[in-house]
C-alpha cells in the first residue's frame, strides 16, 4: 500500500544529461503539500531542467518523477494536466488570441472535445484574470501586450487550471516590482503546492517555505531559508559576498545586502 509521504508530486534521485554534458546529478525534491519550495542557484545551475522534469516535459535518464507515488510515464496528461500548471519562461502564438482565449486553454484538461465551456469554465477563467488584475484586459490580443503582461496571463492561464501542484520558471522576469509582489503574495494565498525558480534571494527569502540550492547540477543545501541563506553559502554558490541579516523575531525572514567587489 503507497503512504502518504509518497502524495503529491516529486523527484527521486533525478539524472539529466544533455550533449554529453551533465545538467541533473542525482537531485531530489520533496515540496511541502501547501508550501512554496523555491529552485535558487546560479544560469546553467539546472533549475530549469529541475522543472521541466517534474512538468514532465522531458525525463529523467535516471532516477524517476512520481505524482503520488506513481511514475509519471504512468500517469495520463490530461490526469497529470488536471492536477499540475506549469508556467514556463515563454510563451508565444502566432494565432491571434485575446487575453481571456488564452486563459481558457486552461480549462481544456477539464472539458470533453468540442464541448462548450460550462459556468464553471467561466467563473474559472473570470477569478483567475480578477486575482492576476487582467479583467480589464480581457479583450486585448495577445501580440498588442507587453512583456510582462504576458507573463501575467500565462499565470491566469495557470490558475484557471485549479491545479492542486504549480511550477513557475523564474515567474516575476519582466514584471515591475509591485507586479513580482501581486504574484508571490498570490502564491501564498493560494496555498498550492508549488516549486518555483527565482533569481532574487531576498524574494526566496520572503516567500519560499523552503529552498532547494543548486549548483552544476547538484543540490548543495535545501531547508527553511533561515537556515540556508548564509554568507557562507552564497559565497561558494554565487561567487559574491553579502551581509545576511537574520530574522530578528518568529515568522520573520532573513534579508540579504550584498556587498561590492570593490570600491569605485
Amino acid at each position: 500500500m503507497r503512504t502518504t509521504t509518497a502524495d503529491g508530486l516529486r523527484a527521486d534521485r533525478v539524472r539529466r544529461e544533455t550533449g554529453g554534458h551533465l545538467i541533473l546529478d542525482g537531485v531530489s525534491v520533496h515540496p511541502a503539500p501547501g508550501g512554496i519550495t523555491g529552485l535558487i542557484g546560479p544560469n546553467g545551475s539546472g533549475k530549469t531542467t529541475l522543472l521541466r522534469l517534474l512538468a514532465g516535459l522531458i525525463t529523467p535518464q535516471a532516477g524517476v518523477v512520481t505524482l503520488d507515488g506513481s511514475p509519471l510515464s504512468t500517469v495520463g496528461r490530461r490526469d497529470f494536466a488536471r492536477r499540475v500548471a506549469v508556467v514556463e519562461q515563454q510563451a508565444d502564438t502566432q494565432v491571434e488570441l485575446t487575453v481571456e482565449d488564452v486563459v481558457r486553454l486552461g480549462r481544456v484538461p477539464h472539458r470533453r472535445a468540442w464541448m462548450p465551456p460550462s459556468a464553471q469554465d467561466e467563473e474559472a477563467v473570470r477569478s483567475a484574470l480578477a486575482r492576476t488584475d487582467l479583467t480589464d484586459r480581457a479583450h486585448r490580443h495577445w501580440h498588442t501586450l507587453s512583456g510582462g503582461e504576458r507573463q501575467r496571463v500565462q499565470i491566469a492561464r495557470a490558475l484557471a487550471q485549479r491545479p492542486r501542484e504549480l511550477l513557475l520558471d523564474e515567474p516575476t522576469n519582466h514584471l515591475d516590482i509591485q507586479h513580482q509582489l501581486d504574484l508571490l503574495d498570490l502564491l501564498t494565498q493560494l496555498r498550492l503546492t508549488s516549486v518555483i525558480a527565482l533569481h532574487d534571494l531576498n524574494l526566496a527569502a520572503m516567500y519560499c517555505d523552503q529552498l532547494v540550492v543548486l549548483r552544476q547540477g547538484s543540490v548543495i543545501a535545501a531547508g527553511a531559508p533561515c537556515d540556508v541563506l548564509t554568507e557562507e553559502l552564497i559565497a561558494r554558490v554565487y561567487g559574491v559576498r553579502a551581509t545576511v541579516f537574520p530574522a530578528a523575531e518568529p515568522g520573520e525572514r532573513p534579508y540579504i545586502r550584498f556587498l561590492r567587489a570593490s570600491a569605485p
